[in-house]
């Protein structure tokens, strides 16, 4: 591997151990107000930013999100722990998902536990699942390294620019395609859970029957 490579990727692995979650206890114990929410979400996920000017959260965005369903209403416009949560699980699915898929992934959560004196809170759902993902940034750094070394293999006749351009090109693509491929799971695994609750409900509330028209049919040959 050429120094220029060699550098690339470190440098991409630099940025990706900057990569962090919102701690649970880094998040305040009081109710906070729009403002607060924005202003400490964008503190907070700033390493995340693509542009220094990019904006993680805005007040329009926290209303689009309760006007669809997606964020329970703030009480008395304060916005609890629970809420910073749940827009924190926004933010990374919106990415990569549409908004009525964030909807069928996230309102059997906030329904069954936010705000509610369950087994598990949403706080100890958040613990758990961010926690795991945190855990796994050791193997995708290795994964990506190895689809960038395997991408650096590719057109070997090329030389000079065409190379870089070219090898930049197949890094990408692998990328996306690893995209692709997850993105369709989650895809399929929402579209199951839908099937599924349709069939329950369905299942609960069976049909009473067709219609039927109130005029008799005609005899045959009338």
């Amino acid at each position: 591997m050429d120094p220029n490579t060699r550098q690339f990727l470190s440098d991409l692995l630099e940025r990706l151990k900057k990569i962090d979650y919102v701690r649970p206890e880094d998040i305040p114990n009081i109710d906070l107000y729009m403002d607060q929410i924005t202003t400490f979400m964008d503190s907070q996920l700033a390493s995340s930013k693509r542009h220094r000017d990019d904006k993680i959260l805005t007040k329009t965005m926290i209303n689009n999100y309760a006007k669809n369903n997606l964020l329970p209403p703030p009480e008395k416009k304060k916005y609890t722990r629970e809420h910073v949560l749940t827009l924190i699980f926004i933010y990374y699915m919106k990415n990569i998902l549409s908004i009525s898929d964030i909807q069928n992934i996230l309102n059997p959560i906030t329904d069954r536990y936010f705000g509610k004196d369950e087994e598990y809170g949403l706080e100890d759902i958040y613990k758990e699942v961010f926690g795991l993902e945190h855990q796994q940034t050791q193997t995708i750094m290795k994964d990506l390294a190895k689809k960038f070394n395997t991408a650096m293999q590719t057109f070997p006749d090329a030389a000079g620019e065409d190379a870089e351009l070219l090898r930049t090109f197949s890094f990408i693509c692998m990328l996306c395609y690893d995209v692709y491929v997850k993105k369709t799971i989650i895809e399929k695994m929402i579209d199951s859970a839908a099937d599924r609750k349709k069939t329950a409900e369905s299942a609960r509330n069976p049909a009473s029957g067709s219609k039927k028209s109130g005029r008799a049919g005609k005899p045959a040959g009338a």
